[in-house]
């Protein structure tokens, strides 16, 4: 299995209602760094998974959707609990849509994407998810 790795971060404000978050119900900021896996069988024509410039450009975009935001305040989230895990899977989502809307033909030939949201050198929280189109 080949893969890449790019790596990005946001800034985000967000609160965690419920007992089980402790003293996180309350407004906090939290700083992630986000790393993107894309993982494939095969490498492409010029032997690589995607061109890095471009998967690059794609988590930096979608990241601009939550830097510098108070997650409580987004509509999209509104009575969800923005924990990191949430967060992992819906930058999933978005950079998938991005592909699928952009770069099908890289898209089709992914096997798998990972993302990991680093909190601090001892916590980190990640989603990941086969590709169902994978050739």
């Amino acid at each position: 299995m080949y893969s890449i790795t790019v790596r990005n971060n946001i800034l985000i404000a967000h609160s965690l209602p419920g007992e089980v978050f402790g003293p996180a119900q309350n407004m906090h900021g939290a700083t992630y760094i986000v790393d993107a896996e894309f993982y494939a069988k095969e490498i492409n024509k010029y032997n690589i998974i995607m061109d890095l410039g471009v998967v690059t450009e794609i988590l930096s975009d979608v990241l601009k959707f939550y830097s510098y935001k108070n997650l409580d305040e987004v509509e999209e989230f509104k009575n969800i609990i923005t924990s990191t895990e949430f967060l992992a899977k819906d930058i999933f989502d978005r950079i998938c849509d991005k592909l699928q809307k952009d770069y099908i033909e890289d898209f089709n030939k992914l096997h798998k994407i990972k993302i990991i949201l680093t909190e601090s050198n001892v916590a980190w929280a990640s989603y990941e998810q086969e590709i169902s189109n994978t050739q």
